[in-house]
């Protein structure tokens, strides 16, 4: 969900808690915006502990990865996906991250991330020669 749209909901949730109920309403309001900021934290911290405990830039498909990405898609998201970290690669220019994961057979996604969101990605494929 957009940034936006989040902290416009929890603005109206307020107004309205406060204009039907007064005081008791503006505590539920905050109350869910409360455990719904937990949720994501949650999500967020069980990701990357997931994340954590696999190696740095492996994926068990990346045919797989490659045809699951969309742009504009966020890290956590794509971390998701992969079950691991990146492999942090050197950025092709200011204000782009590069991110690579690999699969057993070798073949390789390497994600290009603007502002922590997809931008570009491409998929790598070892020579015929080398797979027999």
């Amino acid at each position: 969900m957009n940034a936006w749209i989040g902290w416009a909901l929890a603005l109206m949730a307020l107004v309205v808690g406060w204009v039907q109920y007064r005081w008791a309403g503006l505590a539920f309001a905050f109350t869910c915006i409360v455990f719904w900021l937990l949720l994501q934290f949650n999500k967020a911290v069980r990701v990357m502990r997931n994340a954590g405990s696999a190696p740095i830039g492996y994926v068990d498909s990346a045919v797989m990865l490659n045809a699951r990405l969309k742009p504009g898609m966020p890290m956590l998201q794509v971390v998701l996906l992969t079950k691991s970290l990146g492999q942090k690669l050197e950025a092709p220019e200011p204000g782009i991250e590069r991110f690579r994961w690999t699969d057993p057979g070798g073949s390789q996604v390497t994600l290009d991330l603007r502002a922590g969101k997809a931008l570009r990605w491409t998929l790598t494929r070892p020579p015929a020669d080398a797979a027999a």
